[in-house]
């Protein structure tokens, strides 16, 4: 193995159970039992270098256009993350679901995904990502965002819109990639159907080390998924993080999670599979750096431009 992976699982009994306590962690075939952390203050970390980074997949069912019910479950789950992970991803469009009724529930400037996102930042001391639903100056945008736990804020539009959903006739797609410092990591952040392009997605340069994916990804083309999160892992010798929704959205497509994290040689290391659930990968960076230096296939990648 390339590094040693851990995996902690939230499974919530029912929607309203809030219990910090059924927190199951598991190292291998040992498992562990463990209270909530205490409640520390830990704001300057961020700042700091990491050799390890812990990276939560958030896995759940998103109400159809309810904005407030969504912001409530996440906000509780992230709750449970206090000192157990550094990132959290969330899945594409977390506040609404991936829905063409753009005109009806965008967020326009001000609105009450960004200060949230920044509060729970802020108060559980992890930066938090993914993507929601956004307005500016008349246009629609499937917009990404990575907050810091200060409040630093990164924004980024998805590239490529979904045509066959009709994406590409609601919103506006974006034209510039993101990739954010973190604790000494460089993270790139896609969205979605951006997984299925490759030069899009190329690390080139070792530009970043770590590819965070935010989905809506439906059950019927879920090996597609797992498949493309492991090839853009080895190609681009970068750990991969993919997060999809569960549950049926208000077309009725069904979605059955897979949400997935793998290393650069494409060895999983967590998977949610199917059910509303956390699940938190650790990765090793040190271990990337010695994987790099001794298969430098990174050197031969072939130049390009974007056009």
């Amino acid at each position: 193995m390339l590094l040693h992976s851990i995996c902690t699982i939230f499974v919530p009994k029912n929607s309203n159970e809030d219990n910090e306590d059924k927190v199951r962690h598991e190292t291998g075939k040992t498992k562990l039992r463990l209270k909530a952390a205490p409640s520390v203050n830990i704001k300057k970390q961020h700042m700091e270098n990491a050799d390890k980074l812990r990276i939560a997949l958030v896995q759940a069912p998103i109400e159809w256009g309810n904005p407030e019910a969504n912001l409530h479950r996440f906000g509780r789950q992230l709750g449970r993350l206090q000192g157990k992970a550094d990132i959290a991803l969330l899945p594409e469009t977390f506040t609404t679901g991936f829905s063409m009724q753009a005109e009806a529930i965008a967020e326009p400037a001000g609105g009450p995904t960004l200060p949230a996102i920044r509060n729970w930042a802020s108060a559980y001391n992890l930066a938090i990502a993914g993507s929601f639903i956004a307005s500016e100056n008349g246009r629609y945008f499937n917009r990404g965002f990575f907050v810091t736990p200060e409040g630093h804020t990164r924004l980024y539009d998805k590239r490529h819109l979904f045509r066959m959903a009709g994406e590409n006739e609601h919103y506006t797609a974006g034209n510039a990639p993101l990739v954010v410092p973190y604790k000494g990591w460089n993270i790139n952040l896609v969205i979605c159907y951006d997984l299925r392009f490759p030069v899009w997605c190329r690390n080139t340069g070792n530009a970043y080390d770590v590819l965070l994916c935010c989905a809506n990804w439906p059950e019927a083309r879920s090996r597609a998924w797992r498949t493309l999160l492991e090839a853009r892992a080895i190609e681009n010798m970068a750990y991969v993080c993919g997060v999809n929704r569960v549950g049926a959205d208000g077309n009725g497509i069904p979605f059955r999670g897979d949400s997935l994290a793998f290393s650069p040689k494409g060895e999983i290391l967590a998977d949610a599979e199917n059910g509303e659930t956390v699940r938190i990968a650790t990765l090793d960076k040190e271990a990337l750096l010695r994987f790099r230096a001794k298969f430098p296939a990174w050197q031969d990648m072939d130049k390009f431009v974007i056009c």
